[in-house]
């Protein structure tokens, strides 16, 4: 027996050709949101330079023709694609443009410290110091080597520092849970918001002024460390919350110890996020100046040694740059502050590769 189907009905094939799915994106799709945007702008633009009997600022007239685009660009996708793809289309303009709005001051930022680096920035300002260059001389004389190798320095005493006792307090938060963990969770937030002048008044006044250590790099770098501490802790103990339980179970299931289960299944487990942790603590301490301004002082020679004796850093070759009348020590300070920048990208670059790396040797070892 045959069955017809019912007259006016569509074959199976077309409607599954006629189905269009939201996410899909086409080249008539990039044709209706540019024919939206630019009716929308010339409908604006008829209305307040043609109609309107006053002027309008520029932040008005980009409201409105925003408030048209999206309307006009609704109607073109309805009556393409139906109302689901419309708003769909609608919802994925809105967000694109509150992401837009987010990123544009970082974009800013970046690209105005690049464009005043530059034009100081050149080979020799990574291999000279100030100390021979005076206040008159052009802005390609003179370096920050001394500033470069005095962040590298500190940064990297405060973390070898905060790091270890970092993961530790969160592996003893997350995993261990004794008594004192509710206590030491809420300092350790507490301190996430302690003013950086706080901790550099600190060590200014325990461990200079006290116990006479002296100004020094380390003196920084263990300011570095007490802002840099919270900071790895928390973002690290959220990282080991995410870990599976199934995980712990199975190796506590096996008749290993909790501490070895911990490390060799957790922490590795873990390592990308607690590498992110470590890149947020440091990322938390690199721009720091107020707390070195009253440990480390800055001076203008090389002191490779942060134990003995005051030494520069970035930032504060940037404050004490900035602060001068001439605009050659102007255009120093926006050099240095594009070598932080870099130092910066490089950090996030090199945390990246270990977490990429972290993820190889975990597919290998599963297989």
């Amino acid at each position: 027996m045959t069955v017809t189907a019912p007259a006016g009905a569509r074959p199976r094939s077309r409607v599954a050709a006629a189905r269009r799915r939201p996410g899909a994106w086409r080249l008539s799709d990039s044709i209706e949101l540019a024919a939206a945007a630019a009716s929308s702008y010339v409908l604006t633009w008829l209305i307040f330079g043609r109609l309107m009997p006053f002027t309008v600022q520029p932040a008005g007239f980009a409201i409105c023709w925003y408030a048209l685009f999206l309307g006009a660009y609704w109607g073109v996708a309805r009556d393409s694609s139906g109302p689901v793809v419309a708003r769909d289309r609608i919802m994925a303009v809105l967000i694109s443009t509150g992401a837009g709005l987010a990123l544009a001051p970082l974009l800013l930022v970046i690209g105005y410290v690049v464009y005043r680096g530059l034009s100081s920035l050149r080979p020799g300002f990574l291999l000279e110091t100030m100390q021979l260059t005076g206040p008159l001389q052009p802005a390609t004389e003179g370096g920050g080597m001394h500033s470069i190798l005095g962040t590298i320095e500190q940064v990297g005493i405060a973390a070898l520092i905060s790091v270890p006792l970092g993961i530790l307090t969160a592996v003893y938060l997350n995993e261990v849970k004794g008594p004192i963990a509710a206590p030491a969770r809420l300092v350790a937030s507490a301190m996430t918001a302690l003013p950086s002048v706080v901790a550099g008044l600190f060590v200014y006044a325990l461990l200079i002024v006290r116990l006479r250590w002296g100004f020094s790099g380390f003196a920084g770098s263990l300011a570095l460390a007490i802002l840099m501490l919270p900071t790895v802790t928390i973002a690290a103990e959220q990282v080991l919350r995410i870990v599976p339980g199934s995980l712990r179970e199975a190796a506590l299931a096996l008749g290993g110890p909790e501490w070895r289960a911990v490390a060799l299944v957790v922490l590795p487990t873990a390592r990308t996020g607690l590498i992110t942790a470590v890149i947020l603590g440091t990322a938390r301490i690199i721009g720091e100046t107020a707390p070195m301004m009253l440990t480390a002082v800055g001076t203008k020679i090389l002191n490779p040694n942060p134990f003995g004796g005051i030494q520069d850093d970035l930032p504060l070759f940037v404050y004490h740059q900035i602060r001068a009348p001439q605009d050659t020590s102007v255009d120093r300070a926006w050099a240095g502050s594009l070598v932080l920048l870099i130092l910066v990208l490089l950090l996030f670059l090199l945390a990246r590769a270990g977490g990429q790396g972290g993820r190889r040797s975990g597919k290998g070892t599963r297989r």
